[in-house]
């Protein structure tokens, strides 16, 4: 999966010249905690920087909320300045063909909640924990009613061997199969779907794998 596939296009931003008190209104309708600066080109928008909802509270007098109705009113000193005295310049980016998991890494490393995706300085989209969750529950099947299966795997087995010759035999589909390491032993998390679910846990268990968990699932509506 590629961060283009998942990155949010419609995108709330700013110019360098807009006041604090306007970023923070600009913020509060939207419902972000962020804003992208930028600067309008012939090829389209320039990546300046980005500010978040810190660095406006931080520009505001701390008593005030820049997300309250009155934040404007109680500016303060803050009302003269612009988003370009507050705003992060040294911002980390990704490319739109920028792999999601490295993506999430990074989000992870650097303890950040999104990062823009940019292309030769353009901005094109931007990334953030919400479409990552998205995705992540999008391929590991979430939606899909069934069965959810945790077994030891050897260190050199592949776990889609396992699992597609058990649920073939019992007319299972195969929704999503993931492999990872925890507190020293490889595991596989398997999803399937289909009416041979107790067998299909049975047989798990005959091909010589311990079985930690078993969880049927439904979709939330």
């Amino acid at each position: 999966m590629l961060v283009s596939m998942w990155m949010t296009r419609t995108l709330v931003t700013v110019t360098p010249a807009t006041s604090i008190a306007d970023a923070a209104l600009t913020m509060s309708r939207a419902h972000v905690r962020r804003l992208l600066v930028t600067e309008p080109s012939a090829r389209g928008e320039l990546l300046r920087g980005i500010v978040s909802l810190h660095d406006l509270a931080r520009a505001f007098p701390p008593d005030v909320n820049p997300l309250s109705l009155t934040a404007t009113d109680r500016a303060g000193t803050a009302a003269g300045r612009t988003v370009d005295a507050v705003m992060t310049t040294a911002v980390r980016s990704v490319a739109p063909e920028t792999p999601l998991e490295e993506a999430a890494r990074r989000l992870l490393e650097h303890k950040i909640g999104a990062v823009p995706v940019v292309r030769d300085g353009i901005v094109t989209g931007i990334i953030t924990e919400s479409d990552i969750f998205k995705a992540f529950l999008e391929v590991t099947g979430a939606a899909v009613p069934g069965v959810r299966v945790t077994f030891d795997i050897a260190a050199d087995e592949d776990p889609l061997a396992v699992v597609v010759e058990i649920a073939q035999r019992h007319h299972m589909r195969v929704v999503s199969v993931l492999s990872m390491s925890a507190e020293g032993k490889r595991l596989a998390v398997v999803r399937v779907t289909g009416p041979g679910a107790e067998r299909f846990v049975d047989d798990i268990l005959k091909s010589g794998h311990r079985v930690v968990s078993v969880l049927h699932t439904t979709p939330r509506t």
